[in-house]
């Protein structure tokens, strides 16, 4: 689709804006299918459109799973459920994952962008152990520093959902 006028856009941004007090209104399941053929699915955060577009971002590590899944086989769906006015969404498409190897400046942009709309503390993460990994401490990157200005770490990786069927 590709294009900021889909109808369902719309719709969507009016359940995130009537369910916009519930902190949870900004999750939603993201299933991909793996090389063995099974699926997985696992919560993640709405980050936003993409600029003038119906692409939905997503922020993730480059270590989890999802991200070989999806070089594998890179067509998604997401399915989000708004608790307060009882509407779901379920969006499928293709994901384009969004390195730092990624030869595409203006991709490469846009991740900086999506890493510096983040919070701080959200970008710490990407900074401690790899994910799916037990955690020792209750606060794990309270001890790691990170300079806000500087750009996108290693693992930091940008995901654009781009919707085929809605």
């Amino acid at each position: 689709m590709g294009t900021a006028t889909a109808p369902w856009k719309q719709l969507l941004l009016n359940a995130l804006e009537s369910n916009s007090r519930l902190k949870h209104s900004s999750y939603f399941q993201l299933a991909t299918v793996g090389s063995n053929g099974r699926p997985s699915n696992r919560t993640v955060v709405f980050r936003g459109f993409i600029e003038n577009s119906d692409k939905l971002q997503i922020n993730t590590d480059n270590r989890t799973h999802k991200i070989e899944e999806l070089k594998y086989c890179p067509f998604a769906e997401i399915c989000w459920y708004f608790t307060d006015s009882w509407e779901q969404f379920r969006i499928s498409g293709r994901i384009d994952v969004i390195d730092g190897s990624n030869p595409d400046t203006s991709k490469l942009q846009q991740r900086e962008k999506s890493w510096f709309a983040s919070s701080v503390r959200s970008r710490l993460q990407y900074l401690g152990p790899d994910p799916g990994l037990p955690c020792i401490s209750e606060h794990p990157n309270q001890d790691i520093a990170l300079d806000p200005s500087t750009g996108p770490v290693a693992a930091f990786c940008l995901l654009v959902l781009d919707p085929d069927q809605v």
